[in-house]
């Protein structure tokens, strides 16, 4: 197991988290429920994934109750995968405060539909993005 590894099922958990309190941006059109998302994708982009909070929260209340990990993965593209969470969210506290209204619905729902992959079907656009950027790099 390389050092830099985490528990599948963290981000999938943060995912679903994600895709909660996204929705409930568009529904609400709260942009201060969006920036306590953009606080959490920051902290998971700077700090990394095992510090933001929801992977906090797996840590402490869910993982416990799960079976240990049969699988883990590199935290680099799910790190990766919140700094694209964060510029969206960044972009949507844009049209949320200045506006125009429709970009802040915009980013949020882009938001949302990664988040839902991710939490759904286990597909992360970010993680994807990131493995593309690496090729491409050589």
């Amino acid at each position: 197991m390389p050092v830099d590894s985490i528990d599948v099922r963290g981000p999938r958990f943060a995912a679903a988290l994600t895709a909660v309190v996204l929705a409930a941006v568009l529904i609400t059109g709260s942009g201060p429920l969006l920036a306590c998302q953009t606080l959490v994708f920051a902290v998971g982009a700077l700090a990394g994934v095992r510090r933001s909070p929801y992977a906090w929260l797996f840590k402490v209340a869910v993982r416990p109750r799960l079976s240990p990990p049969a699988e883990f993965e590199d935290a680099r593209p799910p790190r990766f995968a919140q700094g694209v969470g964060l510029l969206f969210a960044v972009v949507g506290l844009a049209g949320y405060f200045v506006g125009p209204q429709w970009l802040g619905l915009a980013a949020t729902g882009c938001a949302l539909a990664a988040a839902f992959l991710n939490a759904v079907f286990g597909y992360c656009l970010g993680c994807e993005m990131y493995l593309l950027v690496r090729r491409a790099a050589g």
